[in-house]
């Protein structure tokens, strides 16, 4: 069974602590934004991850600053100028069933509550403890394409060497055939020093694996358990969140650590 959860939990953590709930309670995670929720009663919410243009009702808010929507009102999201998912946290948290002792929607497993689909009703627990020191958490802003570290293995001796150095040493672009399973990359193929095809192996989240293609498929929350294509590499957990940003378009490269 795979872990799932946020995509970017660094962003998750961070809303969740703005309006003083433990990290890990329930949030809403928006690819692309463009999702419009009316509020039954006043609430104070955060928003992390992607930047994206924020009104209730006509007041515009700030995204990693608690705000509060008044009962009656409208919380609009536009489209990112920035990253890929925006995150929700509402104080209190979600207070959706529960599934293996999880309030993750895991896409690939069907397991966990169901997509939001239009007129959803989320109930808001209790879950809010203190509130943080700061109010407001800035933003680091990125500077240059993504790079993002890894760990050689466990199947890198099936790739020649000239493969190696060109998924160090050329960028590659994420394509629209993205998801929360995985990443799709377009760029030089990784030619194998190998043929045939392994058994199915356990699979990480931010394994790169290599089908006969040979452009790399970096895994992300909801990546199968196992695969039999070989993994090149492995993104390090600490660069998965900035992985779970980047949008189609955008270039990243690969470092060895």
């Amino acid at each position: 069974m795979g872990r799932s959860g946020a995509a970017d939990r660094g962003a998750l953590r961070l809303a969740n602590r703005l309006v003083g709930n433990p990290e890990d309670v329930a949030g809403l995670e928006m690819p692309l934004g463009g999702v419009e929720l009316d509020f039954h009663r006043t609430i104070t919410c955060a928003l992390a991850g992607a930047d994206c243009p924020v009104r209730v009702d006509e007041r515009p808010v700030a995204g990693r600053t608690p705000f509060t929507v008044p009962a009656g009102a409208r919380l609009r999201l536009g489209t990112p100028t920035r990253g890929l998912r925006v995150y929700l946290a509402v104080r209190g948290g979600l207070d959706v069933p529960a599934v293996l002792g999880s309030r993750a929607t895991d896409t690939l497993a069907g397991l966990g509550p169901e997509r939001l689909t239009v007129g959803r009703l989320l109930p808001v627990g209790t879950a809010a403890t203190g509130w943080p020191a700061a109010e407001h958490a800035p933003r680091r802003e990125p500077a240059g394409p993504l790079v993002l570290h890894v760990v050689p293995g466990p199947r890198d001796d099936w790739f020649t060497a000239a493969a190696l150095r060109t998924l160090y040493g050329e960028p590659y672009t994420v394509t629209g055939d993205s998801d929360r399973v995985g990443m799709r990359l377009d760029g030089p193929a990784l030619e194998r020093a190998r043929s045939g095809e392994l058994p199915s192996e356990g699979m990480v989240g931010g394994a790169l694996q290599v089908p006969p293609s040979g452009r790399p498929i970096l895994f992300l929350a909801d990546h199968p358990v196992t695969g039999g294509y070989p993994v090149v590499a492995v993104v390090r957990r600490a660069d998965l969140d900035a992985a779970a940003q980047a949008r189609p378009g955008d270039t990243l490269r690969f470092r060895p650590l």
